[in-house]
Parts: structure tokens; C-alpha cells; sequence
């Protein structure tokens, strides 16, 4: 093996450069399969919608295509009725052949079983279809994020973006806050021993959500990563405590989230601000962007929030969250019902 002492100038730069054209070109490989396998999909399924139309084809037939063209192509994957069924079902869900040319001919043939499920509408499929490609979402995650309406239900929240934030970040820090978020917890978790009020209660949810780190930033979204839960902040001598507090990958700034049990108050937003400015002050990097605020709450006045963020010139949202039981694991209640080995 050469050592690499003796490796000429410039060697690694160019390993580099070779290895991500590779990669480049399998990416591009994959993706033209993967077009030409849809567009075979469709076209098997126009011709049989259009013959189910013209000559009245009936189950029968549709079976009887399923045969002959397995017993043509025993190697072949995906010629089974049902999945003939599905093929009519995509060439009359995209009616134009140009399709391929949108983000829908870029997800695999799985994906688009799934959008069939669950959409009648040619626009959620598209929206769901455009965010898979661009979070690489697999076939269960698409179908997690479709049953949770993780796309009407983002952008939602009553934001002062548009007015703290440069234009070309405004639209997508939007897009980060959800209304409302939904929170799901075992019922046997902490989270769900609720029968507490005001701070209490907020500290249960908030000790809820870190217990299931992994579920909350699933709601949160794409780009967050945790940071803490309380974080100490000194100022002036004095020390304050952030709820929750995560840095946004892709925004490149720290995003604090604090959280209300009960109805939005105006009293609330102020002492966000205050955390905003601490944390661009005491721990954000002279490259990162504005801290960005998020208040959670049960519930709010939708007129009082956005009186209440005219006047901030922080980068505020405001939104609601929802709290949900979920039937604790078969595994869990065993170990419950066990106890103590």
C-alpha cells in the first residue's frame, strides 16, 4: 500500500472531488431507473383504464394480464393484480404524462402507493411527494408525516417573521412553526400525570417531552436539534432558566421554546424577548443568525397574539399545543405488570 507521505499534492482534494461525482452520477443512475419504472407504471395503467373504458375489462382480465405477464417475466417484481390495480389508479391520479417531470417521478413506487391511500387530490399528493424528496423521507416516515398533517399544519402559527427577518429567511423560518403541535406521550409517562396546574404542569409537560426526545423533534421537524431543558443563563448576576432550547441546523440559530400551560397572556412574549436577547448576547456565535422565539400555549385569542407581536422587533411565533394519551407498548405494561425483577 502506498504510504501516504508520498502521496502527491493535491491527491486528497481530488479523491474527494472524484468520490462526490461518483456519488452524483449513482444518485442520477438510480433516479433515471427510477423514472423509467414509473413511466412504465403509467403507461400500463392508461392502457388499462382506457380498455376498461372502450371494451368493459373486468377483474378477470385484469388477473389474467397479471398471469401472463408473470409467467413472461418470472424475475419481474410488481406485476401482481393488485399492483396492476394501483397502476391504473397512478395514471388517473397524474392524467398528464409530463409528470415526471415534477417531484412525484422522484419517490419510489412505495411512495406512491401510500399517496394513493391516502389522497383523492392531485395537490396533498404533490406537497407530500415535494417533501419526501426534499427531507428524504422513507415510506413509513412519508406515512407517519401524512397522518400527523405535518404539512397543513405548518406555517400556521401567528408569526412577527415577516417583519424581524430578512426576506429571504422569512418564508422558511415560517414554515418551522406549527399549528397547533401535537403532543403524544405513553399514558404512563410522566407526561401524563397532569392533574397539576399552572408551573407544575408545565414542568410535567416539559420533563414529557424530553423523556420522548426522539418523538418531539419528529413533530418539531426537519433541522432541530435539542440543546436542553431549563438551561441556566446568567445575567447581570442574576440566573434565568429557558424551558426548552434546540439549534436549528439548517437556520443556523439557537430556537427557544417556552411553554404555557393554559391561554396565552401578552405578559408571556415579554419575557421570551428577554430569553432572545440573552442567548444572541451570552451564547450565540458572531455567524449565527437571530435566536428565534416560539411560545406554546393551550390556547390562545388569535387578535390579542397579534397585538402582542406588533410591537416585538425579536423574531417571535406564537402557537398552540395539543396533548394526547397513547396506549402504552404490549413490552411496556409486561415490565409494569411484572414489576421489580
Amino acid at each position: 500500500m502506498t504510504d501516504d507521505l508520498s502521496l502527491p499534492d493535491g491527491y486528497a482534494k481530488w479523491l474527494g472531488d472524484l468520490k462526490d461525482r461518483i456519488r452524483s452520477a449513482r444518485q442520477r443512475a438510480a433516479l433515471a431507473v427510477n423514472t423509467e419504472l414509473l413511466r412504465l407504471y403509467w403507461q400500463i395503467g392508461r392502457e388499462i383504464a382506457d380498455r376498461q373504458e372502450a371494451q368493459g375489462w373486468g377483474a378477470k382480465v385484469i388477473a389474467r394480464i397479471s398471469q401472463d405477464l408473470r409467467l413472461a417475466f418470472p424475475d419481474m417484481t410488481g406485476l401482481s393484480k393488485r399492483n396492476l390495480a394501483y397502476m391504473r389508479a397512478f395514471a388517473l391520479a397524474w392524467p398528464d404524462p409530463e409528470f415526471v417531470q415534477q417531484p412525484a417521478a422522484q419517490i419510489p413506487w412505495t411512495h406512491h402507493q401510500v399517496l394513493l391511500d391516502k389522497f383523492d387530490d392531485a395537490q396533498p399528493r404533490l406537497a407530500y411527494a415535494a417533501a419526501a424528496v426534499e427531507h428524504g423521507w422513507s415510506r413509513n416516515a412519508m406515512s407517519i408525516h401524512i397522518d400527523a398533517r405535518t404539512l397543513e399544519r405548518s406555517g400556521r402559527g401567528i408569526t412577527n417573521f415577516e417583519r424581524t427577518l430578512p426576506p429571504a429567511t422569512s418564508d422558511l423560518v415560517r414554515e418551522i412553526v406549527k399549528d397547533p403541535y401535537n403532543f403524544e406521550f405513553p399514558s404512563t409517562s410522566s407526561g401524563h400525570r397532569l392533574g397539576v396546574g399552572g408551573e407544575a404542569m408545565e414542568r410535567e409537560i416539559e420533563k414529557a417531552l424530553v423523556d420522548h426526545v426522539t418523538e418531539f423533534l419528529v413533530e418539531l421537524g426537519v433541522g432541530f436539534a435539542y440543546v436542553g431543558r431549563q438551561v441556566s443563563l446568567e445575567v447581570g448576576g442574576e440566573d434565568f432558566f429557558i424551558d426548552l432550547l434546540f439549534y436549528h441546523l439548517r437556520l443556523r440559530c439557537y430556537v427557544v421554546i417556552e411553554l404555557k400551560a393554559g391561554k396565552f397572556r401578552p405578559e408571556h412574549l415579554g419575557q421570551l424577548n428577554f430569553y432572545l436577547a440573552a442567548v444572541d448576547g451570552e451564547m450565540a456565535h458572531p455567524d449565527d443568525a437571530p435566536t428565534i422565539g416560539i411560545l406554546l400555549c393551550q390556547s390562545r385569542n388569535q387578535v390579542v397574539a397579534e397585538y402582542s407581536l406588533r410591537g416585538s422587533t425579536q423574531p417571535l411565533g406564537v402557537a398552540e399545543y395539543q396533548l394526547r394519551a397513547s396506549l402504552p407498548s404490549v413490552e411496556r405494561l409486561q415490565q409494569e405488570l411484572s414489576g421489580p425483577e
